[in-house]
Order: C-alpha cells, then structure tokens, then sequence
C-alpha cells in the first residue's frame, strides 16, 4: 500500500479535536480514531492522546507504522508503558507543566470543604442565614497536619503551599527522596494516622490502585479530610463514599473519580463533599504549554529528533 505524502498522526480521543488544525498546520495527516480508515491506520507514525485514557493492546497492534504516543497530559496511566517500550515506542507526557495549577485547585478544595465554603453558599442562597442560627464554627487551618500522597512536582507544590497556611506537612511514597525537606512517614497507614487531611497527589498506575483503601480512610478519620487531584483509581471510592456516609471520614474534596463522567446519583446523599469535573490540571495558562510540549515532541520524533519529555523508566 503506498504511502500517502503527509505522515498520519491520530487522535485518540474526541476530547482533543480541537487539536486537529494545528496538527494539519504543521504539514500532517490528521486520523480520528472513531472514524479512522484501515488505510490511515496501517500509515499512522504517532499518536496524540489523553493519558487517562486507556490504549488497548490489541489497537495498538493494528498500527504497524507507530513510533510514538505523545500524552497531552502529565499523567500516562492508560498507557501499558513497559509493553509501549518492549514494541519499541516512544512515549512523551507534559511533566511538570501544569502542577501549580493542580496544587492550586488541592488547595482550594481543601479550603472551601475544610470551611464549608460551598455548603455555607447553599445556606445563603437558600435562605437559611439567621442571625441566631448560623452554620456551627470549623477548625481553622493553622496547625493541621497535612499528609501528602506522592511527592512529585504537583505534591511539592501542594507542600509548599499547605505550609504558606501554617499547616505541617509530612508525605509518603515508595521511593526515598533525599532532597526532600519534609518528613517521610513509614507507610501510607501511617501518614494517614498522622493527618487531618490527606492529599493524595501521586501518579497512577497499576501498583497504587486502590491504595487508599478502607484502613486509610478510617485512619483519617471522622474528623479528617481526604483530598484527590491525582487519579480516582488510587482510592476505593466505595469505601470513601460508605465511610463519609456513615461519619467515618469527615469530608472529602474530589477532582477525579473512578468513572469519568461520574454518575451524579452516585453522590448523591453523601455529606460533606466538594466535587469538581476533573478541572485541576485544565487552565488557560497550562493548557496551551501541555499541547505545545505534545506538538513539539510530535514533530522531533517525526524529524528523528530525540523527544523532549520522554516518560521516566
């Protein structure tokens, strides 16, 4: 079959059309997988994709020409790394790029679920304010103790932050960091007995799937926070969502979930909780920096040019 004279580069992913005109402004054949032709599929040399989103192996098979899969996004889960490597791909991801805007977003909801900011705008807009009947007072932020989950450039920024607040911070991860000017607890047990609010902040993948389980969450407690802005399937989200209804974790604020969409009826009836659509790492400041970086690691493997923010081994 011959070649056509622009490589094929495919998206993934509906999400990232808007990706389409640039793709083709830098000379390239641009496939959509939900309506790509068995011809583009045999000539596609990279592809341009979601990280959450899941690369069947199967698919990938059934591009002979693909070099590389460049993610948009910081994380990679849904891409089987290992296997990517061992069929001699490449694969890049945004490092870095947007974890102030996700250390911001933890933060935020941290605050606004930590102070019943959300619950306390209900109570306004309802007409619930009296003045012998307000909302009882909330712990202040001073002095809690904030566990983090993953000390990565989004967990560092979350510290840094936290501890703008007066709060304390220690972490955990598998790996040792030298470097790191706060303390590592033991285990991820033992953070969590040790914190108020736990921020979970690490990368996904097949070794932390369900870490935060039902002895992490009861170890936070009725009196802590959970907070996610990494990946939902770190948590047991049912076993968050029981502990919450039944007081045995005090509140929760929640980024990413298990299922994306999730199901809104799935929440509902559960208390103390601050829910955003997976918006931490999406502003107007990241977002172009994360599609450039893609772009850019499209064009150097296409030119044969090492890649710029290749996944770490």
């Amino acid at each position: 079959m011959p070649e056509t004279a622009k490589p094929v580069v495919l998206l993934s992913h509906q999400m990232l059309s808007p990706m389409q005109a640039a793709l083709e402004g830098q000379g390239y054949e641009v496939a959509r997988r939900w309506e790509m032709t068995a011809e583009q599929a045999a000539q596609v040399r990279a592809i341009v994709h979601a990280g959450e989103i899941a690369l069947e192996p199967d698919f990938l098979a059934g591009l002979p020409s693909l070099g590389l899969i460049a993610c948009v996004s910081v994380g990679y889960d849904g891409v089987n790394v290992p296997a990517a490597r061992a069929a001699g791909l490449q694969v890049t991801h945004a490092k870095g790029l947007n974890a102030d805007d996700v250390a911001d977003h933890a933060l935020g909801l941290l605050i606004a679920s930590w102070r019943n900011i959300v619950a306390g705008d209900a109570v306004l807009r309802s007409g619930g304010w009296r003045d012998g009947d307000r909302m009882g007072p909330r712990a202040g932020l001073r002095g809690r103790k904030v566990g983090i989950v993953g000390l990565g450039a989004i967990g560092e920024a979350v510290a840094v932050r936290a501890q703008a607040f007066g709060m304390e911070i220690a972490w955990w991860g598998p790996r040792e960091k030298p470097d790191a000017v706060w303390l590592r607890a033991e285990s991820l047990l033992a953070l969590a007995e040790a914190s108020d609010i736990l921020v979970v902040a690490s990368r996904a993948d097949e070794t932390n799937r369900g870490v935060v389980d039902r002895a992490v969450i009861e170890a936070v407690g009725p009196r802590g926070m959970i907070v996610n802005v990494a990946r939902g399937s770190i948590i047991d989200e049912d076993a968050l969502i029981a502990a919450l209804k039944d007081g045995r974790l005090g509140r929760a604020g929640l980024d990413v979930f298990a299922v994306e969409p999730t199901p809104p009826e799935r929440w509902a009836g559960v208390p103390n909780t601050v829910l955003t659509p997976h918006t931490a790492g999406g502003t107007v400041d990241s977002i172009p920096r994360m599609v450039g970086q893609a772009l850019e690691n499209v064009r150097l493997f296409l030119a044969g040019e090492p890649v710029m923010s290749p996944v770490s081994p």
